[in-house]
């Protein structure tokens, strides 16, 4: 007898980042992110009990053959086995899409590994025929994705979450990602983030790569400490509100992430030139309009500009205007705060 449960994630763009770890895939900063709302990975999970000589797993990306994350998905699920130990029975065909294209500046590892946990607390569930609390269910889910991808942990919640153990979170875990409960501020209610395409060439090095050169980094201890004072003041802006607060510490963070990357040793830039003219740009245009909006960079060339949706229409046109020769092919993706993972099935 065969089972499908469909699941569908987001990905998530980190406001306070997460770039350096330790032990079993646990942070060495807390951090902060917003899920998003259009950039969605959808996994299709179906199981029947294992038979002699068949696979225990298959995979299909878009319809395609993947060998390689095929592999990927084979380690991780066998290193949750203890957790679902369902999984130790039964065979597995996955098969799983993205909303938006490889190499966008979208984590693709936060909306599948999310997708994926999801899918396999759902199969335990229904498999022991007892539905999990939800708090419980997702904090489970959280755990089971942070495996994955550490950054997956954040995005089995809507609007913002919080990865780490910090100050004035009790909640807070380094094994499982939380939701900000606090009340957040209209401004922040409706954020846009419109991604733009520098650049969609593959990373020359990895994310898991420059989390290893964070064990010996010279600044390593003062990032993590800056993390944490960031972490602190920014759930307080996005309570209060002040666009321009939000905006310091949102670019300092990104700048800090590239300025890691650019002083460990070795040494490596992920930004390009046009990275860096649009930038200039920006914030020329916000310091003569007064227009609330700022960047956010994740490991790579591409840029997530954040405003609020009612400026969205001036926003939209400045693209046009001054961004958009500046894109591969033209190219950005328009996306916003989403509300977290849905299930299909």
């Amino acid at each position: 007898m065969k089972n499908t449960i469909i699941w569908e994630s987001p990905s998530n763009i980190a406001l306070v980042k997460y770039w350096g770890k330790m032990g079993v895939q646990l942070p060495c900063n807390p951090s902060l992110s917003m899920s998003l709302s259009a950039s969605v990975s959808r996994f299709e999970l179906t199981y029947s009990p294992k038979k002699p000589g068949e696979k225990d797993l298959t995979y299909l990306f878009e319809g395609k053959e993947n060998k390689a994350f095929e592999e990927k998905l084979s380690k991780f699920i066998d290193s949750v086995s203890n957790d679902l130990p369902c999984l130790t029975k039964y065979q597995l065909k996955i098969s799983s899409s993205n909303t938006f294209p490889h190499s966008a500046g979208i984590a693709s590892s936060a909306s599948a590994m999310s997708a994926l946990a999801l899918c396999l607390c759902s199969m335990q569930e229904a498999i022991d025929e007892m539905e999990m609390p939800r708090d419980f269910f997702l904090q489970k889910a959280s755990r089971i994705a942070r495996l994955g991808s550490g950054s997956a942990s954040r995005s089995v919640f809507g609007q913002y979450a919080i990865w780490g153990e910090m100050e004035g979170q009790t909640e807070s875990s380094n094994y499982f990602a939380i939701p900000f409960k606090g009340t957040i501020h209209p401004t922040f209610q409706d954020l846009q983030d419109t991604i733009l395409m520098i650049d969609s060439s593959p990373k020359k090095v990895s994310s898991t790569a420059g989390h290893e050169l964070m064990v010996d980094h010279p600044y390593a201890d003062a990032r993590f400490q800056q993390a944490r004072l960031n972490m602190v003041e920014l759930l307080d802006v996005l309570e209060q509100g002040d666009f321009d607060k939000f905006t310091h510490i949102v670019e300092n963070e990104a700048l800090s992430l590239h300025g890691l990357m650019m002083s460990s040793n070795p040494s490596y830039t992920l930004l390009k030139p046009n990275t860096l003219i649009a930038i200039e740009r920006i914030k020329n245009f916000r310091e003569k309009t007064q227009i609330p909006l700022c960047f956010t960079l994740d490991a790579g060339p591409n840029i997530h500009l954040l405003y609020p949706k009612a400026d969205e229409f001036i926003i939209q046109n400045f693209i046009k205007q001054e961004l958009i020769e500046l894109l591969e092919e033209g190219k950005y993706i328009q996306d916003g705060m989403g509300n977290g993972p849905k299930r299909i099935k």
